[in-house]
């Protein structure tokens, strides 16, 4: 019988090493671009999943479950949801600044937990739908400046396609767990990994395929960087197969949820690294995003 909090650790391992993942990937940025940073975390982290996978699988003796077609479907939704939010996102922030193009795309939680109703059937308790609004309240305090709130709604256009960017996003959440719920055999790490593995087998076919042919000095770039790139690569594939596992163990609503604690890693990482004090919106937002985080815990400790 798996302990009913499993997914607590697994989600926090993958908020703590996404954020130092987001930090090699913004150094490659400079060096190779937006789009060639991007698809580091595919090229580079599907042999690092692929080894994961391995080693799962020599340790419990075990195979790779069969894909069926339900399996296979929603893993090229997931994969193909997450290269495209990927790329409005990076629209939304080349036009609005990086706060409030934030605060449009962390409107996930709620539509992670919406759609995992409407889709998979995964009901979440009356605390947990609580802890989802608070830490989504939490993020937009943090991320906007008190004076930047006409900003929110200051353009259709962008208010658009930041929130269908965290849309897309959610989706590509529920998709994942989708995916890992549908095969038929094998334990959740087993699972979990075999759909990480197809999925960033996709995603570099299409993302590190069109780049190769459409945009050569990215790609080439990222093999050049190769040294920098393997650690991004590394951090970005032990953070997706934490995030998949922890998929596999509870409604992706409350991993999301849970993975904004990666909103006060990143200040204190950056603070320590820069000396910068927060300013009272961002300990203020910050404070409730750890609130919601205690109560969506509660809620399924109690």
């Amino acid at each position: 019988m798996l302990h009913p909090l499993l997914w607590v650790p697994f989600t926090a391992v993958a908020a703590a090493t996404q954020v130092v993942r987001n930090g090699a990937q913004a150094s490659l940025t400079g060096k190779i671009g937006t789009l060639g940073a991007t698809q580091v975390r595919f090229v580079y982290g599907l042999p690092f999943a692929a080894l994961f996978l391995a080693a799962v699988l020599v340790v419990a003796g075990a195979r790779v479950p069969p894909f069926g077609p339900a399996s296979l479907a929603w893993t090229v939704t997931g994969a193909i949801c997450q290269i495209v939010g990927t790329a409005m996102m990076l629209v939304v922030m080349g036009r609005r600044a990086f706060g409030v193009a934030y605060a449009y795309i962390k409107t996930e939680p709620v539509i992670v937990a919406l759609l995992g109703v409407a889709l998979l059937g995964d009901h979440l308790p009356l605390l947990a739908w609580l802890a989802v609004g608070m830490v989504t309240a939490g993020v937009l305090i943090v991320s906007v400046k008190p004076g930047e709130y006409s900003a929110l709604f200051g353009e259709g256009g962008m208010i658009m396609a930041g929130i269908v960017s965290g849309a897309l996003f959610g989706l590509s959440s529920i998709a994942f767990r989708g995916a890992i719920e549908a095969l038929p055999e094998g334990g959740f790490l087993i699972r979990s990994l075999s759909v990480l593995v197809l999925t960033l087998t996709v995603q570099t076919f299409l993302l590190g395929g069109w780049l190769a042919l459409r945009n050569r000095p990215a790609f080439i770039g990222s093999l050049r960087e190769w040294r920098e790139s393997l650690g991004a690569g590394f951090m970005g594939a032990l953070s997706s197969a934490c995030f998949f596992t922890a998929f596999a163990l509870t409604p992706a609503a409350n991993v999301r949820t849970l993975a904004l604690v990666e909103l006060p890693m990143a200040a204190m990482l950056s603070g320590r690294l820069s000396g910068k004090v927060l300013a009272r919106h961002e300990f203020a937002g910050m404070a409730l995003v750890l609130t919601g985080v205690a109560v969506l815990l509660g809620s399924y400790a109690a």
